[in-house]
C-alpha cells in the first residue's frame, strides 16, 4: 500500500455504524449472499434451515471482510477516484489500520465459524476466496495488468460454489458452471463501467483495459466475452440446476446482452461522447439484471422441483 493511504487519518469519534458497515461493501456483499444462497438451495442435498442461515451469514461476513481489506489497501486510489472518494477511509472517517484489523478479524471469524457450522470444504473455499480477492486481485493484479478484471473476477464467482459445498461437502459440474457464469460475466460488466469511467481509472493509475489499450479495444473485448458467455449461460440450463424457466430466461437475456454488446462494438467515441455514453450505461444496467435474473431462475427451478415442476 502506498504512503497516501497510510497517511489517511480518521477523525476521532467521527465514524458511526454506517461508516463501518460501508467498509464491508454492502452492495457487493448482497451479491455474495444471493449467489451463495442460490448455490446452497440448488444443491441436491437439503440443509437444516438454521445451518443454512448461519452458513450464509458467515459467507456474508467473509465477503465483507474482503471488502474491508480491499478498502484498506486501495485507500490511496479511492481518494483520487470520484466514484470512491467518499468511502470511509479516504473520507477520513475510519483509520486504515482499524480497517485492516477489522478485515483480518472478520476473515478468521468467518472461515472458522463456517467450518464449524457446515464443513471444512466450504470453509476452505471461503478462505481461498478472501485470499484471492484481498491479495491476488487487490494487492497484485489490479495495479499490474489490464487483465485484472478477467482473472480477479474469480473472487466474485466463488460464492455459489461455497453455498453448494455447504450442502454437499464438495464441488460438482453444476457448481463449476455457476462459478463460470459469474466469471465470464464479470469482464463485460466492468469494462462497460470502465468505458464511461475511464478518466477515474486513468487518474488513479489503475491499468484498466480502457486506459492501457483504449476504448475501441475494450468495446471489442466486451463483444468477444459476451459471445463466449452466451452458450455457457444457456448450456447451464441443460444440467440438473436448469429447466424450462431457466432456459426461457437465459435465452431472452443472452439475446438482449448480445444485442447490447454489438451496439457497443459499433460505437465510435464521437457518438458515445455526444450522448454521454448512454448506450454503455444502459448495457451496464442490463448486466446487473442479467446476473440477478439468471440466478433467480436457478432459484425458481430449485423451488419448483419439490412439486414436480422444476427441471427437465
Amino acid at each position: 500500500m502506498s504512503d497516501a493511504s497510510l497517511n489517511t487519518q480518521a477523525q476521532p469519534g467521527e465514524a458511526g455504524f454506517g461508516d463501518y458497515f460501508a467498509l464491508l461493501k454492502p452492495r457487493v456483499m448482497s451479491l455474495v449472499v444471493f449467489t451463495a444462497l442460490v448455490g446452497l438451495l440448488a444443491a441436491p442435498i437439503g440443509v437444516h434451515p438454521f445451518i443454512a442461515f448461519c452458513s450464509v451469514l458467515f459467507i456474508a461476513v467473509g465477503g465483507g471482510a474482503s471488502g474491508a481489506l480491499n478498502m484498506w489497501w486501495d485507500a490511496d486510489i479511492d481518494e483520487v477516484m470520484k466514484r470512491t472518494a467518499s468511502r470511509p477511509i479516504p473520507s477520513g472517517k475510519v483509520d486504515p489500520q482499524e480497517a485492516l484489523a477489522i478485515g483480518v478479524t472478520l476473515s478468521v471469524f468467518a472461515v472458522v465459524m463456517l467450518g464449524l457450522a457446515a464443513n471444512w470444504m466450504a470453509a476452505g473455499l471461503l478462505a481461498f476466496t478472501i485470499f484471492f480477492y484481498a491479495v491476488v486481485y487487490t494487492m497484485w493484479l489490479k495495479r499490474w495488468t489490464p487483465q485484472n478484471i478477467v482473472i480477479g473476477g474469480a473472487a466474485g464467482a466463488f460464492p455459489p460454489m461455497i453455498g453448494w459445498a455447504v450442502a454437499t461437502g464438495g464441488v460438482s459440474v453444476e457448481s463449476v458452471l455457476m462459478f463460470m457464469l459469474i466469471f465470464m460475466w464479470t469482464p463485460p460488466h466492468f469494462w462497460a463501467l470502465a468505458l464511461f469511467m475511464k478518466a477515474d481509472y486513468e487518474e488513479a493509475g489503475v491499468p484498466m483495459l480502457t486506459v492501457t489499450h483504449g476504448r475501441k479495444v475494450t468495446r471489442r473485448h466486451i463483444l468477444v466475452y459476451t459471445i463466449l458467455l452466451a452458450p455457457l449461460a444457456i448450456g447451464t440450463g441443460l444440467t440438473s440446476i436448469g429447466g424450462p424457466v431457466y432456459m426461457t430466461v437465459s435465452v431472452v437475456l443472452n439475446a438482449l446482452f448480445l444485442l447490447g454488446a454489438v451496439k457497443i462494438w459499433r460505437r465510435d467515441e464521437d457518438a458515445a461522447q455526444a450522448d454521454k455514453y448512454r448506450t454503455e450505461k444502459s448495457f451496464f444496467g442490463l448486466s446487473l439484471m442479467y446476473l440477478f435474473l439468471h440466478f433467480g431462475a436457478i432459484l425458481a427451478e430449485a423451488a419448483l422441483k419439490p412439486y414436480g415442476l422444476g427441471g427437465w
